[in-house]
């Protein structure tokens, strides 16, 4: 169990129950929801569920915040969770179900890098219980507020995207953009909000003594910014993303990901990355950067 408080901020009760598939990313869940500051349990017997509420009301702990990890590890989720989480939404309790799934290929391969076994058992081959379990959380997955499917996520992306979709303690008045480079051949990112396609730009890759490089380094950056589309994109594109994101604010939104991909996602979209960084900070944009593909071989 982990937990911390930083104050009287944010200070309504949130309860996130996080579920699914055997092998689609709980535990990866729960990590990020740690690095969030809620306060943790894995595991947590459903049937327990409501007393723990009832200390949390009592504790002297600051605990606004709450993930709480509840799949079929638990002999008697299956039958206990319905009635639970039907009550604890009718007496007017924020329960958030999140409901993590994968497809039934992705989850055997997981379960054949990993060679942990499947919890459900009695039920033949992996492929069987993984397909059995499907079937017994449909109808938790029809109560769930939220369901994400992880096939195409790395444990990095799906830690951003909880992070986007559950931060306590956003800004404000204030949106708060990440701007991600990558390579459309690896696909794009689930993440994204905005994705712009860079692949129009000269590609560096074609030049020799540039190909081994990537777009954090001087002879790349230079290559794609003396392009004179480039600095013609840019700017329209930055004068774009200044005023979508304020409507963006409007919305409710207070985290962005702005995705820009080239084919590899070693040197255009790294160099573009960097420039919209720059000029968003610029304009005065709490903004990020990263680079999911500069180093896939």
């Amino acid at each position: 169990m982990t937990g911390q408080s930083r104050g009287d901020n944010h200070r309504r009760l949130r309860v996130v129950v996080v579920t699914g598939l055997s092998g689609s990313g709980k535990s990866t869940a729960i990590k990020a929801f740690e690095d969030l500051d809620y306060f943790c349990v894995d595991n947590l017997p459903v049937a327990l569920l409501p007393d723990f509420l009832s200390l949390r009301e009592k504790s002297s702990e600051d605990l606004w915040h709450i993930a709480l990890g509840m799949d079929i590890r638990e002999p008697s989720f299956l039958e206990s969770y319905p009635k639970v989480f039907s009550e604890l939404r009718g007496r007017g309790t924020d329960l958030e179900i999140l409901f993590l799934e994968a497809t039934d290929d992705d989850l055997q391969r997981r379960f054949s890098l990993t060679r942990r076994k499947h919890p459900l058992v009695g039920e033949g081959t992996v492929l069987d219980r993984i397909r059995a379990e499907s079937e017994r959380l449909k109808d938790l997955k029809g109560m769930a507020t939220r369901v994400i499917d992880t096939s195409n996520l790395n444990v990095h992306e799906l830690k951003r995207m909880i992070s986007r979709l559950y931060t306590i303690y956003p800004e404000e008045d204030t949106l708060q953009v990440n701007v991600l480079s990558f390579g459309f051949k690896y696909g794009v990112p689930a993440e994204a909000d905005i994705v712009m396609d860079v692949r129009f730009l000269p590609n560096p890759f074609f030049v020799n003594e540039l190909r081994d490089l990537n777009g954090t380094q001087e002879p790349v950056i230079k290559f794609v910014l003396q392009q004179e589309q480039t600095q013609l994109f840019l700017e329209k594109f930055t004068e774009l993303v200044n005023y979508l994101l304020p409507r963006y604010r409007e919305e409710g939104k207070n985290y962005l990901t702005i995705a820009v991909g080239c084919t590899g996602g070693k040197h255009r979209s790294v160099v573009i990355t960097e420039q919209l960084r720059g000029q968003l900070a610029g304009l005065g944009y709490p903004v990020t950067a990263g680079h999911r593909d500069v180093e896939v071989d």
